[in-house]
């Protein structure tokens, strides 16, 4: 498998002080949780953004090694237990040198620990707190727990997703926690931040999943009130619902999928797979059935590497349909260097991409607790160290 990318070395998570992308000397204080937060941390540590992550003794994070836990690359970890008499000081000592604060504890835990927005703004009234929760800082759900699943189901997003007669299909936790979370909260602290450094003063960030979700679901929404979408899966032009817009099986049990929604798109895609002399008109939808099986019945006769070499590099918009093992070696990922090997982890390359300030894996994730003289030194906060007997 060809896995090319800007990340070399020994992925031992020694971490830096400070990164070479767009947000290089920007400190990100992380107070430790799963999930969207982390993920949100290594994004702004991704980009170049100098991230301690502040572990509880004992772990708590995800059942896996920490080697490879790959939302912990690039930052940098200490041990601080928030309920010790000390703890707190030592975490605001922190937030006094920061720029950023990331959390993702149910709302009021973080002020009952003493490291709430009041107090962390008492000590650094410049800092952006961001505050990452699936159901909001209020609200009646508020502090209830849940998961990405529960988040994107009462925003109707996976109420959208699935065949029609058949229960919703469940998309990973991509839509709810990453797209709707994570990077919603990153959108916002970067907002913060800029407003920040223009005014001196700093202010809460409360990225709910929920809210992040519904805002994904913007377009739709205006599809639906100018009456070009159906309220119900597998009725409309992106759900599925139409035979030139989804996947379908090959002869050895592959799938392709197939995106030809513009005429242009459509008809080459119909010419490439043989039904071009008989293939209904795309708009007409009473007949899209019979087009969807002719569709299906031709790409059973073929494997999904037989039609790939078909579609490749044509305007039909048609691709294979790969596992997550197999993505990083297809050649157009590989030639661009979408994934990276760092330290025997293949792993996404970050994004975006940026001319001036390129960014890189520069060190793997983070073991908890492993960088305490380096933040102390580096941060000038002697606190942090253990009090000598």
């Amino acid at each position: 498998m060809a896995v090319t990318g800007n990340g070399t070395g020994t992925g031992t998570g020694t971490g830096t002080a400070s990164g070479s992308g767009p947000l290089a000397g920007v400190r990100v204080v992380e107070l430790a949780g799963i999930g969207p937060g982390p993920f949100a941390a290594m994004l702004l540590a991704d980009l170049g953004a100098d991230v301690v992550r502040v572990d509880r003794p004992g772990g708590g994070g995800l059942a896996v090694d920490p080697a490879y836990d790959i939302t912990n690359r690039g930052k940098r970890s200490v041990l601080v237990d928030l309920k010790s008499p000390d703890g707190p000081a030592r975490v605001l000592d922190l937030v006094e040198r920061a720029d950023v604060l990331v959390e993702g504890f149910r709302p009021g835990v973080a002020e009952r620990l003493g490291v709430g927005p009041a107090e962390c703004h008492a000590r650094n009234p410049r800092l952006v707190y961001g505050r990452m929760t699936g159901w909001g800082q209020e609200g009646p759900l508020a502090h209830t727990a849940g998961h990405d699943i529960a988040y994107i189901a009462v925003t109707g997003a996976l109420g959208m997703i699935g065949n029609p007669g058949e229960p919703p299909a469940v998309p990973a936790n991509l839509v709810g926690d990453y797209a709707g979370g994570s990077l919603y909260l990153v959108i916002g602290v970067l907002a913060a931040l800029q407003h920040a450094r223009a005014t001196g003063t700093g202010q809460v960030v409360d990225a709910a999943i929920v809210d992040g979700t519904a805002h994904l679901t913007a377009m739709i929404h205006g599809m639906m009130a100018a009456g070009g979408w159906q309220d119900r899966r597998g009725a409309n032009l992106l759900d599925g619902g139409c035979p030139f817009y989804g996947t379908y099986e090959t002869s050895d049990g592959g799938y392709m999928a197939v995106g030809a929604l513009e005429q242009q798109f459509y008809d080459t895609f119909t010419e490439l797979l043989g039904i071009g002399d008989r293939a209904p008109a795309r708009k007409d939808i009473a007949r899209w059935g019979e087009l969807r099986e002719a569709v299906a019945a031709r790409f059973r006769t073929r494997t999904r590497e037989e039609w790939t070499a078909v579609f490749e590099g044509t305007d039909a918009c048609v691709a294979p349909v790969l596992s997550l093992r197999e993505a990083p070696g297809h050649p157009h990922l590989a030639s661009r260097g979408t994934f990276t090997d760092f330290g025997g982890i293949v792993q996404p390359a970050p994004a975006p991409r940026f001319s001036a300030t390129p960014v890189a894996v520069t060190a793997g994730p983070a073991r908890p607790g492993a960088h305490t003289e380096s933040v102390a030194a580096d941060w000038d906060v002697p606190a942090l160290l253990p009090k000598e007997a």
